[in-house]
Parts: C-alpha cells; sequence; structure tokens
C-alpha cells in the first residue's frame, strides 16, 4: 500500500522479507550502539537479522517502508508488532516498534509505519496497543502522540545502557 506522508513521497508499506534483513539490520544496528531506542546491546548479526524476519507471520509480521535512501537500500524504516506479554490475559494486547533510518528521519516514515501497525492491529482483532519508549526520546513519544496514543505512566530507572539509567514511558492506544 502506498502512504501519502508528511514529506515523503511515494512511501509504500510490505510485509518484510527475509531479502530486507541487511536493511533493517543497518538501521536497527545503528540504534543499538549510537542510541537509546532500544534496549538491545548487541548488534544483530545478518544471521540474527533473517531470523528475527522468519519467525514474524500474521499480526505479529514486520513491516517496511520502502523510499529513496542516500545509501541506495530501498528500505528507510520499519515496524512490527509483538506479543505485550506472555499470560492469556494479554491476548487482545499488542506492543509496536517502529525504526526509521536515522537519515530520514522527521519526514513522515515513522507516520506511515506506525499507523500501518495500529491499522494491522485493529484489522486482526486487537484491543490496545502498548509503546515502550525510552522516557527521554522525544520525537518517538511525540510521533505516537500524532498517532492517538496516550502516556500511561512511567517506568523509572528499568534500563542501563551507555552508563547510565534509563526511565520507559509507557504509551497505550486503544482500537
Amino acid at each position: 500500500m502506498t502512504v501519502p506522508s508528511l514529506g515523503v513521497a511515494n512511501v509504500t508499506l510490505r510485509p518484510a522479507v527475509v531479502a530486507d534483513a541487511e536493511a533493517i539490520r543497518q538501521i536497527y544496528n545503528h540504534e543499538v550502539t549510537t542510541a537509546t531506542s532500544t534496549f538491545d546491546l548487541v548488534a544483530r548479526s545478518l544471521g540474527d537479522q533473517q531470523r528475527w524476519i522468519a519467525d514474524r507471520s500474521g499480526a505479529f509480521s514486520a513491516i517496511v517502508a520502502i523510499g529513496e535512501s542516500a545509501d541506495g537500500l530501498p528500505v528507510v524504516g520499519f515496524g512490527s508488532l509483538s506479543p505485550y506479554k506472555d499470560r492469556a490475559a494479554y491476548s487482545t494486547t499488542v506492543e509496536d516498534s517502529v525504526y526509521v533510518d536515522r537519515q530520514r528521519a522527521g519526514r513522515g516514515v515513522g507516520t506511515a509505519l506506525l499507523t500501518g501497525l495500529v491499522e494491522t492491529a485493529a484489522a486482526s482483532g486487537f484491543h490496545a496497543v502498548m509503546a515502550r519508549i525510552e522516557a527521554s526520546g522525544t520525537a518517538s513519544r511525540a510521533l505516537h502522540v500524532k498517532c492517538g496514543f496516550e502516556l500511561v505512566g512511567i517506568e523509572r530507572q528499568v534500563g542501563r545502557k551507555f552508563n547510565r539509567w534509563l526511565d520507559v514511558a509507557v504509551m497505550q492506544r486503544l482500537l
């Protein structure tokens, strides 16, 4: 599906395929090694990323945003839905993840991806979408507000990365 979004011409969303693994890995590993947008501490190998994609299916599949990027790879961002918690009573709730190539930040790619994930969650019969965002991640928090999420809490000092304690903002959208 083609999604018109702020400042992005013809961003197309589609399910991720194993052939997207290297582009997704580059975007994700940049966040692992330089930012607190993920609490992962170890960069993914290509094999790790291929398995991550292969393990996703149905409502929990990953999607990619296709557009033009500076490095020539067409994937400019990706997102996924994951089970929120293991216990059965949580089965109607999912958690979203959205990552955008830093060179494409602020151009609507994240909005397109998160909108696509919310639509997928609704079409799959989920009731709530949760986001757990490092609390100082103002761009991620603003993206979620723009897409109808509300802040429902702050978890204090639940993560540690780059030798500092990190808080997590918990955001929610009911469908």
